[in-house]
């Protein structure tokens, strides 16, 4: 048995296990709750903007209820563990920012051993020492303060519009149904953006 909190404990059980990064983004949630003073949404109440894929977001979507099926989650390929989170009803937004040196770099040791498991090559010793380590780590970051890990700032935001539901079209090219939006006309027929021919002088 563990002693996690509930809400860390249905995180871990969306994402499948527990580990350093999807402890980041618990943390970082919890810490947006608290500073925009509002509970998990039910609706849109809430937009995330995250600004990598890693799996911190998975703690995003469970715990301030933002998903890409809802449309107020919104990805940026920036490759940082940075979350502007913004609240419809009043306009405030945080963008909490993990700050370089909240996390114990690995020792060489360290460093050989995740390379084994991740490349698959991992013995069972190894597999268990790199277990307790991130179990050890993760500990740490739950134990540290909130001001210890990240940089936090009220931001501007300019919120995205509500999610709407399109009408959908027929692509004449493969048959399928798609949003109206997202359609396009390729010599005069409808066509989905998979149907569609590239176009690209280099730009």
């Amino acid at each position: 048995m563990n002693n996690h909190p509930a809400d860390y404990q249905k995180a871990i059980e969306f994402h499948g296990h527990c580990c350093p990064g999807l402890t980041i983004g618990y943390l970082a949630a919890k810490a947006a709750l608290a500073r925009l003073k509002v509970e998990r949404a039910a609706a849109e109440e809430l937009v995330a903007i995250v600004e990598s894929d890693g799996c911190g977001i998975d703690a995003i979507q469970v715990l301030l209820g933002c998903t890409i099926g809802k449309g107020n989650l919104i990805y940026k390929d920036h490759g940082k563990q940075a979350y502007t989170i913004g609240n419809r009803s009043t306009g405030e937004a945080v963008r909490i920012v993990v700050m370089a040196g909240s996390m114990v770099p690995l020792t060489a040791e360290q460093e050989a051993i995740k390379s084994a498991v991740f490349s698959g090559q991992a013995t069972p010793e190894q597999e268990e020492c790199w277990r307790r380590l991130q179990s050890e780590r993760t500990s740490r970051l739950l134990a540290a303060p909130v001001e210890d890990l990240f940089k936090i700032q009220k931001v501007e935001l300019k919120l995205p519009v509500e999610a709407k539901i399109f009408n959908s079209v027929i692509c004449e090219y493969c048959g399928e149904k798609v949003m109206e939006s997202r359609a396009r006309l390729q010599n005069g027929k409808i066509s989905c953006l998979a149907c569609t021919e590239e176009y690209n002088r280099g730009w």
